[in-house]
């Protein structure tokens, strides 16, 4: 299909590409709106829009420069560089508001050729009373032309009268800075203006299409016999060359008139050029050679968005992709751009076209931009441009597009974003195949976590208890049976810890496990997918489930800082099935990791209503790593409905006291528990631990309760069992006193 954007006759050089866009920046804005800024604004007020038009024009063209010489540039210009680089579906909706201004630029140009005439028809009409009522009886006949020339003719006609074009504008130039002020005036009073002048950036509007040329270059890209070279080239020198005339004709305007004079009289420069009449030649020759840059850019972008079926249907795609049969020239591509020019010739205001492709072509600027950047921060090994641009050039270029898009008219700013996010979500709609920013998110995304990692890691320097948060991971092979320790580790790391999830595989590492630790991940995947979770997901190849526990806990977390929390798990029905994790103890132990054990049951987390966590003289050094658990766990929506109860067995001398304390934690943790709802049970001889929270927590929808490792050694597996009648419980042991105020 890229085939189809070659031009098998592509042979132009640098030298298009720059004239294509020096001709378009020094156009009809020069000649016939830039003394209508200077009057409005000051000398120091053009300065200054000119130096804002070029905070964006400059950082786009360095942009253009790099990403150009990263890929091989086929045809589409500007829509060819955005759909490569941030998919095919956001790039056609760049793309079709790319071609829509390119199109009305046309008759931007247009519109200004027939004011070139302005002179004629004054003479006309002095000398013979020959009334020409409209400049439209102007620039719809030369439009008609224009339209035949490329319609019959193509590029390369354009091109060649282009040298001509080139050669006549310069000599305009240099025509009016040659002269001298009839006033004889040559002071500089910078802010000078007009009573009552229009505003800064509604002159900005009008004037910033002579800072657009950078698209026109662009659009030769399918023509161009090294692209690589010739836009980078062509566009930098363009842009370069342009802004150092631009600030020379601001300060020639400036002190050769009033600023009524250059506020009231359009042609004004023909009063001040060695020989006038060379003013409306130069702006009718610049407006030409602009009006066919467009016409040839236009055309040739929308043929690249249907080659890349971009429109609903393959009749469609193909009629726009067509070109003739030996150059590729888009005739039918053509024909609907002339027909849009033809349209806004017709409606003949050249303020209203201004504005209009001011802020699509922002859009495109802000677009490479943003490309250019992103780029830069995901580090794709496949980047490597031959030119190399700065980052922050890149920042500057999409934060002044978007910025200046609003503050010249914040409506056609605002309708211009509605209309491109329309078509991007019809063009997704029916091309759900097309990629779009995934791939270069994804890699700043990598780029980001990576160095918020390496961020976390050297600013570790906080006591680990006192700003305790869960980096909890999970070794299971039971993943596909139970999924009890999942939800409870999504809930742990949904907003205030992080999780990893591992499915243990037992045997060695093969060719044959490695793929199924492939399915296994997939498969996992699509498992969480759906479920409200921020888990990270992985498994693991390992002989036994000690050394796979040995690897895991020696892995840093994902965020950057080591695991500090493991959690097992085993039904209730099969406790035996604990027996090899509780093997490692002393291994985690010695890596001073809390560790907790879900029991799970058919009752699973009921209604996830209400938390029960139980705290006794024996284990008080687990209380605030359940408390904090307790309420990490109702940060998950699953659980905005819940609550959660504390349970406290102490001697019946010690309630009170107890109590007060546990209150006062509450209350300097500033946690949402209820002082109601903590309960103080005395010790009953009679009745042991296990039959008190059974009795009193059998309708709880989760039961935290602690435990301490040396009991292990005592007692086993025994300690985790006993609890038939209760829903899931987590044991909880801490290796040391979290703080929780």
């Amino acid at each position: 299909m890229a085939k189809s954007l070659v031009n098998k006759k592509a042979d132009f050089g640098t030298i298009p590409v720059f004239l294509t866009t020096i001709c378009t920046i020094l156009g009809a804005i020069l000649f016939l709106r830039f003394g209508y800024a200077v009057g409005h604004v000051g000398f120091i007020g053009a300065v200054g829009i000119i130096v804002l038009g070029h905070l964006v024009t400059i950082p786009t063209a360095l942009a253009v420069a790099e990403i150009a010489t990263n890929q091989k540039v086929l045809g589409g210009g500007a829509y060819y560089i955005i759909s490569r680089s941030f998919g095919l579906n956001i790039g056609a909706a760049i793309g079709i508001t790319l071609f829509l201004s390119q199109a009305i630029s046309i008759a931007f140009y247009v519109i200004a050729f027939g004011e070139a005439f302005e002179p004629i028809v004054r003479l006309l009409q002095e000398k013979y009373n020959l009334v020409i009522p409209d400049n439209r009886f102007i620039s719809i006949p030369s439009m008609l032309i224009l339209s035949l020339i490329i319609l019959t003719r193509g590029a390369r006609l354009g091109m060649k009268f282009l040298y001509v074009v080139a050669a006549i504008l310069f000599t305009s130039i240099i025509f009016f800075l040659l002269g001298k002020s009839s006033t004889g005036s040559s002071e500089l009073i910078v802010r000078d203006t007009i009573p009552n002048p229009d505003s800064f950036f509604y002159v900005f509007t009008i004037i910033f299409p002579a800072f657009t040329g950078i698209a026109a270059g662009l659009g030769l890209s399918g023509d161009l016999k090294n692209p690589t070279k010739s836009i980078p080239n062509g566009t930098l020198y363009a842009t370069i060359t342009g802004m150092i005339i631009y600030l020379i004709v601001a300060y020639k305007l400036a002190i050769s008139f009033s600023p009524y004079e250059l506020a009231t009289d359009q042609l004004i420069m023909q009063r001040i050029a060695i020989w006038g009449p060379i003013i409306p030649i130069g702006l009718a020759a610049a407006s030409l050679s602009s009006a066919l840059g467009s016409v040839m850019v236009a055309p040739r972008t929308l043929q690249a968005i249907g080659i890349d079926n971009i429109f609903p249907t393959q009749k469609l795609n193909r009629w726009f992709a067509r070109g003739r049969p030996i150059s590729n020239e888009p005739f039918n591509a053509s024909l609907v751009s002339v027909l849009i020019a033809f349209i806004f010739v017709c409606i003949g205001e050249l303020d209203f076209v201004a504005k209009t492709i001011s802020m699509f072509f922002m859009v495109t600027y802000g677009a490479i931009c943003a490309i250019s950047l992103l780029e830069h921060f995901a580090a794709d090994p496949s980047y490597r441009p031959t030119f190399r641009s700065y980052w922050y050039f890149s920042l500057i270029g999409a934060i002044f597009s978007v910025w200046i898009m609003f503050r010249m008219n914040s409506l056609y700013a605002t309708i211009s974003l509605i209309i491109m996010a329309i078509i991007y979500y019809m063009v997704t709609s029916y091309n759900r195949e097309k990629k779009g920013l995934g791939k270069l998110f994804r890699g700043v995304v990598f780029q980001l976590s990576r160095q918020l990692q390496i961020f976390a890691q050297r600013a570790d320097k906080e006591d680990p208890n006192k700003y305790w948060r869960p980096f909890a991971i999970c070794i299971s092979k039971d993943t596909f049976v139970r999924r009890s320790a999942f939800d409870l580790l999504r809930w742990i790391s949904y907003k205030y810890g992080f999780g990893t999830y591992i499915h243990y595989i037992e045997g060695y590492l093969s060719q044959q496990t490695n793929q199924q630790s492939k399915e296994v991940l997939e498969k996992l995947i699509n498992l969480a997918t759906g479920s409200k979770n921020r888990v990270y997901l992985d498994t693991i190849i390992s002989p036994s489930y000690t050394s796979a526990i040995a690897q895991v806990i020696q892995l840093s977390g994902i965020s950057g800082k080591g695991n500090n929390m493991i959690l097992f798990e085993f039904s209730r029905s099969e406790p035996e099935k604990l027996t090899e994790s509780l093997k490692n103890y002393r291994l985690l132990e010695t890596t001073e990791f809390d560790i907790c054990v879900l029991n799970t049951s058919y009752k699973g987390f009921g209604y996830k209503r209400e938390i029960h966590i139980w705290i006794s003289i024996l284990d008080y050094e687990n209380a605030n790593l359940m408390i904090l658990l307790g309420y990490i766990i109702l940060g998950h929506p699953e659980w905005k409905n819940g609550q959660i109860k504390i349970f406290a067995m102490f001697a019946e001398n010690e309630l009170e006291r107890k109590k007060e304390d546990l209150i006062s934690v509450i209350k300097s943790g500033r946690l949402p528990i209820s002082t109601g709802n903590v309960q103080l049970i005395p010790v009953d001889t009679e009745s042991s631990s296990k039959e008190i929270i059974s009795r009193n927590s059998i309708d709880a929808d989760l039961t935290i309760v602690g435990f301490r490792n040396e009991l292990i050694r005592a007692e086993g597996i025994n300690i985790f069992t006993g609890y038939e009648n209760l829903g899931n419980i987590l044991f909880v042991s801490s290796t040391e006193k979290k703080e929780i105020s």
